[in-house]
């Protein structure tokens, strides 16, 4: 596998609660020990809740246990704005 390309975990749709868990066991199970960088593709979020943000924070821990970035491709503002408000805005700006 080539660990210099990002893994790209693509989150759409409408997520909720019960969706968190499903999202982050769908990263470790994709994520080799030596990737640096994954790549949420959020670009298919229809219309971004607090359950979203829940999915990238806990994405976004799996991935630092694991010695790797997260960014965001796609995030739309309303995602951005959510993101902000609860401290998360750095993950968007990646």
């Amino acid at each position: 596998m080539d660990d210099t390309k990002p893994i790209v975990l693509v989150v759409a749709g409408h997520i909720t609660p019960a969706d968190v868990p499903r999202l982050d066991e769908e990263l470790r199970a994709g994520l080799p020990e030596t990737a640096a960088e994954v790549v949420c593709d959020v670009g298919g979020l229809v219309r971004p809740t607090l359950a979203a943000v829940e999915v990238l924070a806990r994405l976004q821990l799996t991935a630092r246990r694991r010695g790797c970035r997260l960014g965001l491709r796609g995030a739309g503002p309303e995602l951005r704005l959510l993101l902000d408000l609860v401290g998360l805005e750095a993950l968007a700006r990646k």
